[in-house]
């Protein structure tokens, strides 16, 4: 898969890089589920719908070669929700719950994480500068003052990136996603220090410019 990278250094934690709009025209019979394929076809525009095919794909693709199975044969569940207990928490393998992963997409690329404990990854394109003074204003407070004490509007904006690919990542990989509020948990926006919440290990990924990514890793035991 040349449209697939995977980043060197990570660790006890694989991370791919996926460029979506490389990938090939797979057929898709018989590798995606009946709720992937579902939501593959909900989408308005053909361009959205063939990068979720290929981020997907690509995730079956790296979990299959890491179990020496078919891509097509791996079945995917939800865990309960921390917050409500309903079957909508983190994405696990029916039958390999010690394989931990996570799968984020924008833009033209998704990331895959994958290691031997919970983990969430998230990668977003730089949001608008329109958008900054919203997103500010649901962040942690420690998070709204640094941001407000960002001078430059560019360097802002990049902060911003930077503070809300943590966020999503360690939410995701709590299983609870933006259900739980922004504002509860510090991640931090400086480039050298990561927030690590309740034992949580941030970092941000190197990804193309335009784009902010990070992953959270959980102690051992979390989330299980």
């Amino acid at each position: 898969m040349d449209h697939v990278r995977e980043l060197p250094g990570s660790g006890p934690v694989g991370l791919w890089l996926v460029e979506t709009d490389a990938a090939p025209a797979d057929d898709t019979a018989g590798v995606l589920d009946a709720e992937e394929r579902r939501r593959a076809a909900a989408f308005r525009f053909d361009g959205h719908r063939r990068r979720y095919l290929a981020s997907h794909l690509a995730l079956r693709g790296i979990l299959a070669d890491r179990l020496g199975r078919a891509p097509g044969a791996l079945r995917f569940v939800r865990r309960p929700c921390p917050g409500c207990g309903a079957s909508h928490g983190r994405p696990a393998l029916a039958d390999a719950p010690d394989v931990h992963f996570s799968l984020s997409h924008s833009g033209d690329l998704a990331l895959v994480a994958v290691a031997p404990t919970v983990v969430g990854a998230d990668v977003e394109e730089h949001p608008e500068a329109t958008a900054v003074e919203d997103l500010t204003g649901v962040l942690h407070p420690r998070e709204r003052a640094e941001l407000a004490a960002v001078a430059d509007p560019l360097e802002r904006r990049l902060a911003l990136a930077r503070v809300w690919v943590r966020k999503e990542a360690y939410l995701k990989g709590l299983g609870t996603g933006l259900a739980r509020g922004t504002d509860l948990d510090y991640v931090g926006t400086s480039v050298a220090c990561p927030g690590s919440p309740d034992g949580w290990s941030l970092r941000d990924v190197p990804v193309p410019i335009g784009y902010a990514a990070a992953v959270a890793v959980g102690p051992a035991g979390a989330g299980e």
